[in-house]
């Protein structure tokens, strides 16, 4: 040594057990964003899934410390943000959802809409789903596709979990959603965590979506012609002068249409199999926990059968021949349903007419 004189003493950097589940958590936090102030992750609950799910041995207070670190962390950062003047050109869009109330045959129900906006033109598209999966976004993609003639050459998301999300530094689509963008060719992005500035086009058309449209609560009784007078009205939206530029916003989607590819020779069927075994009275269970009932026929109990997942339908199908079986409407949120045909039990009744009484077909009857 050429020199003994001493240094000032520095902590060193150690590691910690959780640093390979800080960007899970991270994620998790991000999630929250999306959810009410009262649906947020507690370090403690942080805490009781990266135990349940990982199998993580880490002490609670190690956790409550990291997710302190992390928020502390972000709020410095909104606070010294700064935001770049975004400029969009013809083709691009940006897709989110948002959520209003609805009657829905007469029950008052609250549904998610997806809105696809073009900044250039601010032109935006709206469709109405019961809820925010994959095949829900595959299918009102295509609806806008098919409905304005082209498919964008960007397209700009929030981190939705119905598309895919951000983990740590990488990206992670869904399945369905990969399918989508190779079979139409467009090119996608996530914006950033907290970063509602970067897809500030399709936030403010969510609103007003919402209020032009959605006010007062409109009737819903078929939600396929529903969403096909919806696209129009959305567009009609449009029918006056752009806010900065000062020309027709629907003489500037024309710009937007140009810039666009073009449509595939074939539509995506949105869709996504899965295989499920029917109980000993031929239903499937579909959603978590088993929550959806989908009732087949009693000669296919005990069979592993092949289910069809689309926005609003689940399918059926006989896994050896590839044939329909059965669809149903598909049922969303946590609440358990049941879609059993008594039509399907009159063979098992004849057999059975002790069970008349309380069997399905004596309680569809007038």
């Amino acid at each position: 040594m050429d020199d003994f004189s001493p240094e000032p003493p520095a902590r060193r950097a150690q590691g910690s057990k959780l640093d390979p589940y800080r960007p899970l958590i991270e994620s998790w936090l991000d999630d929250d964003m999306r959810s009410g102030r009262k649906q947020r992750h507690t370090a403690k609950r942080v805490h009781d899934r990266l135990v349940s799910e990982c199998g993580a041995d880490v002490s609670v207070s190690t956790v409550e410390r990291c997710v302190r670190e992390i928020r502390a962390r972000r709020s410095a950062e909104a606070a010294d943000a700064r935001y770049l003047d975004l400029v969009w050109g013809p083709g691009e869009a940006q897709a989110d959802f948002g959520e209003a109330d609805f009657y829905v045959r007469g029950m008052r129900t609250t549904l998610s809409f997806f809105v696809m906006t073009f900044p250039y033109s601010n032109v935006g598209l709206a469709q109405v789903f019961p809820g925010e999966t994959s095949e829900c976004v595959c299918q009102a993609l295509r609806n806008v596709f098919e409905h304005v003639g082209g498919v964008p050459t960007k397209i700009v998301f929030d981190n939705a979990t119905g598309v895919g999300r951000r983990v740590g530094g990488g990206v992670r689509t869904t399945e369905p959603f990969a399918a989508c963008s190779a079979h139409y060719g467009f090119r996608f992005r996530f914006c950033n965590p907290r970063s509602g500035n970067e897809k500030g086009s399709v936030e403010n058309k969510v609103g007003c979506v919402r209020r032009n449209l959605f006010v007062p609560v409109p009737q819903l009784w078929d939600a396929g012609a529903f969403n096909r007078r919806l696209l129009e009205r959305s567009l009609a939206m449009s029918d006056k002068p752009h806010w900065i530029k000062g020309e027709r916003e629907l003489d500037l989607f024309e710009a937007d249409r140009l810039a666009m590819l073009g449509l595939p020779a074939k539509p995506l069927d949105c869709v996504t199999y899965v295989s499920r075994t029917a109980d000993k009275k031929g239903k499937v269970s579909v959603g978590e926990r088993g929550r959806h009932l989908y009732s087949t026929h009693p000669s296919l109990s005990r069979r592993r059968l092949t289910v069809g997942l689309r926005a609003t339908t689940v399918s059926v199908y006989d896994p050896d021949s590839g044939e329909l079986v059965c669809e149903h409407p598909r049922a969303y949120g946590s609440a358990p349903t049941d879609t059993s045909d008594p039509a399907s039990q009159l063979a098992l009744l004849a057999w059975n007419a002790g069970g008349w009484e309380n069997s399905r077909v004596r309680e569809a009857l007038p």
